[in-house]
Formats: structure tokens, sequence, C-alpha cells
């Protein structure tokens, strides 16, 4: 047995890393590669080590920590919480649940009506899967290639990506493209181009797999590990359109996008559309204690009002969990959080990433709004030739060397700080990856 009673700085550090590699199975990792990173502590929008070293935190951790590190409202609520009512049966009622789901619907369209209170983002959209087959009496699920819904059964298998192909156990999921005008499905030169051919696309789908046959279509609102990708104006009403010439009901996953990522509330308030289910997790207490859930409209409430919903989770609402969602939109509120994103993102991050894409090769297009960035990185900017996993993996370990701790995927670095994020440290965090960017596109030249 490990003992780190007795270290301190680095070498508690390295035992660390030593005790976790030995006993921890990772995910998404194989097993004999793992990181030597180690957070020991964390404030604001900072972390670091037991040495400490420390760096400006450009991942949210997993896009999730919307309200930065330790915020104290949020800490304070949860304790507080911990003195009164630590556990209790979902079956029973509880103040702490119902403030909860208040303060969430308060910032939804006043379609909506109940939350059904998850784990998860993944255990959120199986809900919203289930109550959509439910409801509609139908089977089939469509979902986009390019976008990531969880790891459970469902949810990975409605998840377009690489993840989904190692996990296929469930049945009756279809997968369309969605847009996405750098690297078009389409041939598509204009955002208006690219949006009626994936709109045409999706449409023949539905018809094609029998559109009695589908009971949802479930999108990312903006595909968020896929690349934050955006979707071009009229594409989201679009779909709504779709969903409703067929019966089938719209489920929107806002789990990252939502609670002031893209610089509102929810992502689909920028878009003009109002789905039947929108699931969500991360943000909405900023992973302080686990929880997720889906929204839903009265429709789908009321269908389960004489007729038992056949799901449950026996953490659904936990207290802990409730106590930081109510403190954790409080303080959105109070603090006008969700504003700060939408002013950091327009007046630093867009501008900075702007003149880092004319004048960096490396950059083939940057995308996203308010805290929520992509900077896709190519070989060439002419072939667009995505830059090598190995390329990436020296940018990130630059950005790290320099105390930048970034967001990667694929051939992208994603700029998603936590809506927090003060004007100062965009600015040194974005000054900080250009300057890695440079020196690697300056080396290969």
């Amino acid at each position: 047995m490990t003992t780190f009673d007795d270290l301190a700085g680095s070498e508690l550090d390295a035992a660390v890393i030593a005790a976790d590699h030995a006993r921890v199975l990772h995910s998404w990792s194989a097993q004999a590669h793992l990181p030597s990173f180690v957070v020991a502590g964390a404030r604001g929008c900072r972390v670091w080590n037991h040495a400490g070293t420390s760096w400006l935190d450009f991942s949210s951790q997993l896009v999730n920590t919307n309200v930065g590190h330790q915020h104290p409202r949020v800490v304070a609520a949860i304790q507080e919480q911990a003195g009164v009512l630590t556990t209790v049966n979902p079956a029973t009622a509880n103040l702490t649940r119902a403030r909860a789901a208040e303060k969430v619907l308060a910032h939804l369209p006043g379609t909506f009506e109940k939350i059904f209170f998850t784990n998860a983002g993944a255990d959120a959209n199986e809900n919203a899967i289930r109550m959509a087959r439910l409801v509609t009496g139908r089977d089939k699920v469509v979902s986009a290639y390019r976008s990531y819904h969880g790891n459970t059964g469902a949810a990975v298998v409605a998840t377009g990506d690489w993840r989904r192909v190692p996990n296929e156990y469930a049945r009756g999921h279809v997968h369309v493209f969605g847009p996405y005008l750098y690297r078009s499905e389409f041939w598509a030169r204009t955002p208006q181009e690219e949006c009626e051919r994936a709109l045409h696309h999706l449409e023949r789908v539905v018809q094609s797999e029998g559109p009695d046959s589908v009971a949802a279509i479930l999108l990312e609102t903006v595909p968020g590990t896929a690349g934050v990708l955006t979707p071009p104006d009229g594409y989201l009403t679009g779909v709504r359109e779709i969903a409703d010439r067929y019966g089938i009901l719209l489920v929107l996953d806002e789990v990252m996008a939502g609670f002031g990522r893209t610089g509102s509330w929810f992502a689909f308030d920028r878009h003009d559309v109002v789905p039947d289910l929108v699931t969500f997790a991360k943000g909405v207490n900023s992973g302080y204690v686990p929880a997720g859930g889906v929204a839903v409209t009265g429709r789908v409430a009321h269908a389960f009002d004489e007729r038992v919903y056949p799901g449950g989770l026996t953490y659904s609402g936990h207290p802990l969990a409730m106590a930081a969602i109510v403190a954790t939109i409080e303080a959105m509120e109070d603090e006008r959080i969700v504003e700060n994103a939408a002013d950091v993102g327009a007046r630093v991050i867009a501008p900075a990433l702007d003149e880092l894409a004319r004048r960096n090769p490396l950059v083939g297009e940057v995308r996203g709004s308010g805290v929520f960035w992509a900077v896709e990185l190519v070989e060439d900017p002419d072939t667009r030739v995505p830059l090598a996993p190995d390329r990436v993996a020296d940018v990130r370990g630059r950005c790290l060397e320099r105390g930048l701790l970034p967001f990667t995927s694929e051939n992208r670095v994603h700029v998603v700080p936590p809506c927090v994020v003060t004007p100062d440290e965009a600015r040194e965090g974005l000054a900080i990856l250009a300057t890695v960017l440079d020196d690697v596109a300056g080396e290969r030249a």
C-alpha cells in the first residue's frame, strides 16, 4: 500500500501518478500510455499540482466547469445540504430537488413543464430516447455522424464518431451528415447551400427509413467534441419542420453547449427553435456533483400521467447535486456569468482567433461563440489535410509547458475556458496558444 503522508511537491505528484496508473482503469485510453498530469487543487480558471505548477484552464476539464473551479457559493451550498440531508429516495418529494427543477425550467421556453433528473448526460440521452419511443410508439432514432451523446447503451450508438463502432449493441439507430461547410459532404460553397442540402439529406433519410418508424431526431444543438459545429442559420428550424411534418419528436442535446457555454442559457436560444425534449448535464452545476436531466414539454410529461414511466435511477435528483444546481444557476444569474461568456467571446476570443487564422498556415478555420470555440489545424491550408495526431500532441505539450491546459480533439484545439474567464485571462491563454502555433508553423517552414 502506497503511503503519501510523508511526501510533498514533485515527489507526491510522482507517487500519485504511479498509484493512479497502477490501480485505476482510465476511460478512452490504452492503459500502457496514460498521461502524467496531476491536479491537486483549483480555483476560478486555474489548476495546479502538488509541486505548485499552475495552468490556466482552457479546457474547463471536460467542458463542464462553467462557473469555474471551487465557486464559493456552490461549494457552500453543497456543504450546507450535506449538513441537512445527504441522500433521499427519488420517489420522495424533496425541497432542494423541486427548487432545482424550478431553476432549470425558468430558463426554458414555457412549453417545458417537468424535469427528469439523471446522473449525467449519457443517461439523460438514454431517457430522452426512451421517452420519445414510448410517446410516439416508434423505434428509430436519427442522429448525426459528427456527434457524441454519451457512453451508455443507446447513447453511444446514437453517437456518430469512432466510439460508437466497438459499442453497437442497441437497435434502431440511423445516422446522417449534419452541416459542416469547411468539410462539406454536399459540395456546398455557401452556408445557405450547406443548410439546404443537409436538410434535404436528412429528410430523404427519414423518408427512406419510413417516417412512421422514426421516433426522434436527436442532435447536439452545437456538436461539441466533434468540432464546435455551429449550425448555419435556418438549419435547426428546418429540422423542426421535418420533425413536425412526420410526427417525430425533436431532442436537442445541450449537455456540453448549455448553461452559458455559447453565450446564451441554451444554445438553441440563438436559433429560433423549440425542441420537444432537451438533455443537459455538465454546466448545470459545473460538474461539482454528478447531475444531468431531461427537460420535457407538456405533451411528453402528460403522456405519463396515468401510464407508468418505466425508467428510474437510485440517485435521480440527489440532494447534493440539486443543491449544486440551485447555487450554480443563482450564481450565473446574479453574477451575469452567461453575459460574461458572450462578451468575452465577442470582444476577446473571436478577434484573436480570427487574427490567428489570417496569419498562421496551420489554422484552417476557427468557429464558435461565447466560450465555445474550435481551432481546426491543417497540414496545408489549400488541401485542408488534417494536422497529424503527433503534431497535435506536440501543440498540446507545448501549451502545457507554457502554463496553458488545452482541450484537444483529433486535429483541433478547442478554446473552452470557464464562462467566468476574465478578458485578461482570455488574452493570456490566447497569447500562449498563438505563440505555440506560431512556433510550430515556423519550425515547419
